[in-house]
């Protein structure tokens, strides 16, 4: 009988314990859900035409080379380039970062030497976060669709913002690799998507 009342004491906060992390996460899942049906794997044949492959920024070494996750999503641009699924690469990212050579000149750099003409790319220095990139690729660069290119863990918020911000979106995401950074970069999406919606509730101006 002890036991059975000690249970019953603390019923609510083990409901509390359950529902916590579970209202945490119901951004991520209701944005997952609904970008499902937009994303695909970089091979996939389903893409639509776009205007754009909207690539994503991310870290660039001292030396100036990009990191894994930046060429892998170049190379996601410059696929659907090549396969005609679009006809421009806007290359959105932080042109003063960290490492002082610019994420979009980098990126510029790095989508030549694959082959895309340099008239083909479009630079985005003001792409500092994944609203900033988004809104700026509808309001300052004019575009209506865009096939974002980033990793699997993160294409859905990419393309659930840029859809809300007024364009048709995609999303096409390279090969997963299972890293520490991966596992990071999922965890990372809960936090990450429940900000995505109180930017957009508030109406906060992108970056530029």
């Amino acid at each position: 009988m002890a036991r059975a009342r000690i249970d019953r004491r603390h019923r609510w906060k083990l409901a509390v314990l359950l529902a916590v992390p579970t209202l945490a996460a119901l951004p991520w899942l209701v944005v997952t859900a609904e970008a499902a049906p937009a994303v695909e794997p970089a091979a996939s044949s389903g893409f639509s035409h776009a205007d754009a492959a909207l690539v994503l920024g991310a870290r660039v070494y001292a030396d100036g080379s990009p990191s894994p996750y930046l060429r892998d999503r170049v190379a996601v641009g410059v696929r659907l380039y090549r396969d005609g699924i679009v006809d421009t690469l806007l290359m959105s990212g932080d042109g003063d970062d960290s490492s002082g050579h610019g994420e979009p000149t980098v990126m510029r750099a790095l989508a030549e030497e694959m082959g895309v003409p340099a008239d083909a790319i479009v630079e985005d220095p003001q792409g500092l976060d994944t609203y900033s990139s988004c809104a700026r690729a509808h309001d300052a660069y004019g575009m209506t669709s865009v096939i974002v290119a980033t990793q699997q863990f993160h294409v859905a918020r990419a393309v659930w913002l840029c859809d809300r911000v007024g364009m048709d979106a995609q999303g096409a995401y390279p090969p997963p690799t299972a890293t520490t950074h991966t596992l990071y970069g999922h965890a990372r999406e809960v936090p990450a998507v429940a900000k995505a919606m109180l930017d957009l509730a508030r109406g906060r101006t992108p970056a530029g």
